[in-house]
């Protein structure tokens, strides 16, 4: 089983705490944590947010890769019907070319109806141009000389270079929960990846679809990576400490909100939505965040495993407001002591 790092860059209102220290955060961590044995580490993104969660995953991933070697890096996900997409393919190849072919592109269509609001693009063309997006940038990416000839978008006959390291693209990642979506991922071939504001349950519904597509076409799934908020310390009463304050702004100011506006379903693991983001709190989900000791987080990893077969766990550790110098205590003790269990089967 592989391990990555989650990077959102978020700051609670009130933290004062510096837009940049948690860019600086990232980029201190990364080396050591290539030394540790981190397989990959991804960028969650939106936008008009007041917390700062990325907006700008390009650049972003481009500092990730000057000080890395080996990494995956990647986006997990990006809402690509905010971008233009020959810019968007563009950009991606020329950062797969600056990481060597480690990119990974995490995609989605987006749900949050202020994102649209503010970047003028109709909320209800988000499935449509999200999928058509694609059909561009692959076209852009494999072909020489191309022109398209799209609902929403059309370029004349042109060229792009350079074209990325890999081939014939760079993996992709659908971050959805549509059976529609999912059903299109999988004859994509693209990756799923599961989101962490999902319960086990949930999570088990989502691969149905998908699972069931790609044995209709005869594609067999190799990946089954995982997103989840991660802390541990020396004692469960010290990373629920550090992490607790951190959790309870994701899921009541992020997802909470999303749910009581209508955006995008929270779901408690009775089955209930959520309606009233005051309604959260950080024992509200506690079933779906690992936060405590190191072994601790190696029982859950392992129901997690059991119940998903998942084969990456994507770890968000870097959540809003923790500091720098916690977080790496964490990463380095969750590599000591989480990972050598899972190498081992």
């Amino acid at each position: 089983m592989k391990f990555g790092l989650l990077f959102t860059f978020q700051l609670p209102p009130g933290s004062g705490i510096a837009w940049s220290e948690p860019y600086q955060d990232m980029l201190q961590c990364l080396p050591r944590a290539e030394e540790l044995g981190y397989h990959s580490m991804y960028l969650a993104t939106h936008h008009a947010k007041t917390d700062g969660l990325c907006p700008g995953p390009v650049p972003t991933l481009g500092a990730a890769a000057a000080v890395t070697r080996n990494m995956k890096i990647g986006t997990a996900v990006m809402l690509v019907p905010l971008y233009a997409p020959l810019k968007l393919a563009e950009d991606l190849a020329v950062l797969d070319n600056i990481c060597e072919g480690r990119l990974i592109v995490g995609v989605a269509p987006g749900y949050v109806a202020e994102e649209f609001a503010a970047h003028g693009i109709p909320r209800e063309e988000r499935v449509g141009r999200f999928e058509e997006s694609l059909d561009l940038m692959i076209t852009a990416w494999t072909q020489e000389r191309f022109e398209f000839n799209g609902k929403y978008f059309k370029v004349p006959e042109t060229v792009m270079t350079p074209k990325p390291v890999q081939k014939p693209y760079p993996q992709l990642w659908y971050g959805v929960s549509a059976k529609s979506s999912l059903r299109r991922a999988a004859h994509r071939h693209a990756i799923q990846i599961m989101s962490p504001r999902h319960g086990i349950e949930e999570l088990k519904a989502h691969y149905e679809p998908y699972e069931t597509a790609a044995r209709e076409i005869g594609w067999t799934i190799p990946e089954r990576p995982i997103i989840r908020q991660v802390f541990v310390a020396s004692t469960m009463k010290e990373a629920e400490a550090i992490a607790a304050p951190a959790i309870e702004h994701l899921y009541r100011e992020v997802y909470g909100r999303a749910s009581a506006a209508g955006d995008r379903v929270l779901r408690n693991d009775d089955g209930s939505a959520i309606t009233d983001h005051n309604q959260v709190s950080f024992d509200t989900f506690k079933q779906r965040y690992i936060v405590g000791t190191p072994e601790f987080a190696i029982q859950e990893i392992t129901r997690y495993r059991d119940a998903l077969g998942c084969t990456e766990m994507v770890c968000w550790m870097h959540m809003p407001g923790i500091r720098g110098a916690d977080v790496m205590r964490s990463v380095d003790l969750f590599a000591r002591e989480v990972m050598p269990v899972f190498r081992r089967g």
